[in-house]
């Protein structure tokens, strides 16, 4: 009976040990000090898959099982109105799908804006961006990743910090003694924040980043469809018409800022499926076509 329930356990084993499941690894963003930051206790709360109160920031790694990997890596930015992170459902489960395709995935919780943690709150979440970039870019041969196929994706507030990352790369707000590129390959956006406009803009966004007055100058500089360049990344949009939380206008305004700039950008908009997409579209729906986007401009692998 022994060696039966030994022989068990190990077949056991074998097939847990066979199974394709993907390796994950937390790491902290920074390895030294966290730039921007004040001296505070860490108040860091999750409670069902939400996080608030971020203050030191991670990177967790989702790679693809051996063999499996295509080269392409997405670095993952939960949304959550820069209140909170809904780091489960737009952050690890997100990462997991992107691991069936054969995509890394890095799944970032970046600090959340405070006076009470950070010098300059409106710079600490795109600062956490970079590193982000930063760290996946120099450990590209490390985790079998191609340096020019590393792209961000964002869900709502998330998408804001997302677009800005590919709209504000050439300001570095991290230490960067190696000059690695901190511009994203590409951006994939879902139900994005985009501008700070008042009649688009999401005002808790807005008021928890760049507080209840910010200046001109800095809603301009955060309203990313104004940062658009020559140069920035080609882009994946999907946004619902009948989002009420933030307007598809975002999306609209940026797309059309990308085309304005011959910038290659594919969007869908669908008529229902509010913010968050909580019943329609379904996942496999909306991240079904940005898959075939990934596939036709070639950042992974034709089926």
């Amino acid at each position: 009976m022994i060696k039966i329930s030994r022989l068990l356990a190990a077949a056991g084993l074998a097939q847990l040990l066979a199974m394709p499941v993907s390796a994950q690894t937390e790491i902290a963003l920074y390895p030294g000090r966290i730039p921007n930051a004040i001296e505070a206790e860490n108040q860091e709360t999750n409670e069902k898959g939400s996080v608030r109160n971020v203050s030191k920031p991670t990177l967790t790694a989702f790679l693809p099982p051996a063999g499996t990997g295509n080269g392409a890596a997405v670095i993952v930015c939960p949304g959550g109105g820069y209140g909170g992170l809904v780091i489960d459902r737009e952050g690890y489960q997100v990462a997991r799908e992107l691991n069936k395709s054969g995509i890394a995935a890095f799944v970032l919780k970046y600090r959340l804006p405070s006076d009470r943690i950070m010098k300059d709150k409106a710079i600490g979440p795109l600062q956490d961006a970079q590193q982000a970039i930063k760290t996946v870019r120099e450990k590209a041969k490390e985790w079998q990743i191609d340096p020019a196929k590393i792209g961000i994706m964002g869900f709502s507030a998330g998408g804001h910090l997302a677009s800005t990352a590919g709209t504000h790369y050439d300001s570095s707000f991290v230490d960067n003694p190696q000059k690695t590129s901190l511009r994203p390959d590409f951006m994939i956006l879902v139900y994005p924040v985009i501008s700070f406009d008042g009649k688009i803009g999401h005002k808790g966004s807005s008021a928890n980043l760049l507080g209840m007055t910010p200046s001109p100058e800095r809603v301009s500089y955060f309203s990313n469809d104004m940062q658009v360049t020559a140069s920035t990344p080609p882009t994946y949009l999907t946004h619902a018409g009948d989002d009420t939380v933030v307007p598809v206008s975002n999306s609209i305004r940026f797309y059309e800022a990308l085309l304005a700039k011959g910038i290659s950008a594919d969007m869908h908009i669908y008529s229902e499926g509010k913010h968050g997409y909580p019943k329609t579209p379904s996942f496999d729906e909306w991240f079904g076509r940005c898959l075939h986007w990934m596939r036709t401009t070639g950042l992974i692998p034709a089926n």
